[in-house]
């Protein structure tokens, strides 16, 4: 079954609408969606690899975009969708440290972050909410969102047949692996959430934050 579902993915990742339908998962990912673009990316990229830098600059500008839409709702609708979007997705125990964490960190913590699996909504919503100055969160989400999709660009790009034969081979491992990634994902969340404490951070304390902005 596992099989055939790969082989399925892979027909349509070459369909000629799959650069739209991977455009639609970057963007709405990036404000309110809970499954990343990744999958369908890598799955693209193994389709037509000549192709893989194309996919991943596509991502990478359809999620910079989506991530305005969740600066907007963090920004302006905070109270009426934004707690309830963060509630739904499982990150409103992240968010008072994520606002912490951006305050002190700011354009730094974009840029880790595309190398991490920590959600890419919990930052945007966030960032709007703590009013970031919209210059830095569009250059961090770039530099983020590049790390994120066109690091899987270029390595389609270069070794797209090798990798394409070793997934087919041992598809059941590369599946173990991908599952693992995720779970590593709700690590993270955790460790946000407080499940660590480093000495000397103050954000790790923070357990919550004035449901007003600061003032703009």
């Amino acid at each position: 079954m596992l099989r055939r579902l790969y082989d399925w993915t892979l027909a349509k990742a070459a369909d000629r609408r799959a650069e739209a339908w991977l455009a639609l998962f970057a963007f709405v990912e990036a404000s309110f969606f809970p499954v990343p673009p990744h999958p369908l990316l890598g799955v693209m990229c193994l389709a037509e690899p000549r192709k893989a830098l194309r996919f991943a600059a596509i991502a990478t500008l359809a999620s910079v975009a989506g991530g305005l839409l969740g600066y907007a709702i963090g920004h302006f609708l905070y109270e009426a969708i934004g707690a309830q979007l963060l509630h739904w997705l499982g990150l409103e125990r992240s968010f008072p440290k994520a606002a912490c964490y951006l305050r002190e960190t700011g354009f730094w913590i974009f840029v880790v972050k595309g190398a991490t699996p920590i959600p890419f909504k919990l930052l945007t919503i966030t960032a709007g909410f703590i009013a970031m100055p919209l210059g830095t969160f569009l250059l961090a989400s770039l530099a983020s969102r590049a790390i994120s999709f066109m690091i899987v660009g270029v390595l389609f790009r270069l070794f797209g047949a090798p990798i394409k034969a070793f997934i087919d081979k041992y598809l059941a491992l590369v599946t173990i692996g991908f599952v693992a990634l995720v779970l590593a994902g709700f690590a993270a969340v955790t460790l946000l959430e407080g499940g660590t404490h480093r000495p000397g951070s103050k954000c790790d304390s923070v357990t919550a934050i004035s449901l007003v902005p600061p003032s703009r």
